[in-house]
């Protein structure tokens, strides 16, 4: 269109437009050339067919096809789509813009960090963790990160406890300045916990984390156990009750989304599984003949059998046909592996471009796996389902605080209200005690608070 455009005044009068309505949509003024370039580099990538004679499958094929250019980072790739969605969607209006799921394609594009959790423990390289400026056990003291990787990891504590003892780990050394662990003791432990209650402002469960923290290191690492850490201030442990939605405010919540996002939140609420559980989801893990839906490891690395909602069994047979569809694309391009936990690599070097390993809910473009290097499509950051939940809470009008996490305690309230057995809620959970079930038993008055009101009864029985 470049070569063309100062002798055809409609086409200046095309960009001239765009720019605008770019503007409008407040995109930045750096960005508006980048934004007209992603457009051209479409067109110029379909020369026989005309704007306005695009389909949404025109669409979905490219950005599917640029998806695979590992060149491509994160944010150019939401930048192309979103250049899309305002050409198509709102400029031209195209009438197969209202049903295309654009956030699948803009929300799916981020990769995973080389210490999230999928992928976190797939190799553990010293080298680059010296590296890292947020490690100082690493970068100061690598005998003891060494030590420490290998007393956590041989209980085979979580990858989270790992990533948050390490943090207050860090946290602690650097209060006191690197100082060397050996030479502080029981008096710096009380002083770093009483700063963080008192100059920090920090939770209960906070200060314990960060207690349990320094005590595994003492313990465990350094091998010089702590004795009496004496008195300091502790933070006051509050009492929550969880957010739950009502039925009315799940069904608008839910109406908000579309397409992939839509299903994502059916199954959240109608599973009650964490938003980790549900986005590490894999084709294998979907049982139609006992309609049933397997959670493998959990939090506490515990499997679970959830029922599979009869509502969604059709849905998910077709997203499997989309997986199944787009991994084939992901093989004739030479990619198509799949991330495979613990050591099922080595035992079978070919299931990671099974159709049956690859993630239910993918990413919508493959990545660099930042600690093997190998190119491969992981399934949907989890941040894109929070961030999602949160839009469609805003456009609502609820005024609660919802988050993913809503959904679960929303499904397990519900089920009580139904008269399902506490067990049963329990077990479906995941809950190791049922006594951090018995929590929503108290939110629908079941517990202490069943009592009705006096005033209820004093104007119901005045004359």
């Amino acid at each position: 269109m470049e070569q063309n455009e100062t002798s055809d005044p409609r086409i200046a009068k095309f960009w001239q437009n765009y720019t605008t309505l770019l503007k409008r949509f407040r995109i930045p003024p750096k960005s508006i050339p980048w934004y007209r370039r992603h457009v051209e580099g479409f067109l110029a990538d379909h020369p026989n067919v005309r704007l306005r004679s695009h389909s949404a499958e025109n669409v979905v094929r490219w950005l599917e096809r640029i998806g695979r250019d590992t060149n491509i980072d994160a944010w150019q790739y939401r930048q192309k789509v979103d250049a899309l969605r305002i050409l198509f969607g709102h400029f031209l209006r195209q009438p197969w813009c209202s049903d295309f799921d654009w956030d699948r394609w803009l929300n799916g594009a981020r990769a995973l960090e080389s210490d999230h959790a999928t992928i976190a423990r797939t190799y553990e390289m010293i080298e680059k963790s010296v590296e890292d400026p947020k490690n100082h056990l690493a970068r100061t003291f690598p005998d003891l990160y060494r030590r420490f990787l290998v007393a956590i990891r041989l209980p085979d504590y979580s990858i989270n406890t790992e990533k948050s003892y390490l943090d207050w780990i860090n946290r602690y050394l650097r209060f006191h300045n690197n100082r060397h662990p050996c030479d502080c003791n029981e008096p710096e432990v009380a002083s770093f916990l009483e700063h963080l209650t008192l100059q920090r402002k920090v939770a209960n469960a906070t200060q314990s984390l960060a207690l349990n923290a320094i005590v595994f290191f003492y313990a465990h690492v350094l091998e010089r156990p702590l004795g009496k850490i004496g008195p300091f201030s502790r933070a006051k442990k509050p009492k929550r009750i969880p957010t739950v939605l009502s039925i009315k405010e799940v069904n608008s919540l839910l109406i908000q989304t579309k397409g992939l996002n839509q299903l994502i939140l059916h199954l959240m609420y109608g599973t009650g599984m964490r938003v980790m559980e549900c986005v590490r989801l894999r084709v294998l893990d979907l049982d139609f003949e006992y309609r049933t839906i397997v959670v493998r490891a959990g939090k506490g690395k515990k499997d679970r059998t959830l029922p599979m909602p009869d509502v969604l069994i059709a849905p998910l047979q077709a997203q499997i046909e989309r997986v199944k569809e787009q991994h084939d694309n992901d093989l004739a391009g030479g990619f198509g592996s799949v991330f495979l936990p613990d050591a099922l690599s080595r035992k079978y070097p070919n299931a990671d471009k099974e159709l049956r390993w690859q993630y239910l809910i993918p990413a919508s473009r493959i990545a660099q796996d930042p600690r093997t290097g190998v190119v491969r499509r992981h399934h949907l950051h989890q941040s894109a389902v929070q961030k999602m939940v949160k839009r469609a809470a805003e456009a609502t009008g609820i005024h609660k605080r919802v988050t993913s996490h809503t959904l679960r305690h929303s499904f397990a309230t519900h089920l009580l209200e139904a008269g399902s057995d506490i067990r049963t809620v329990q077990e479906l959970l995941g809950h190791t005690d049922v006594s951090t079930t018995m929590i929503y038993t108290h939110v629908i008055g079941r517990g202490g608070q069943g009592a009705r009101s006096p005033l209820d009864r004093l104007l119901v029985e005045s004359p």
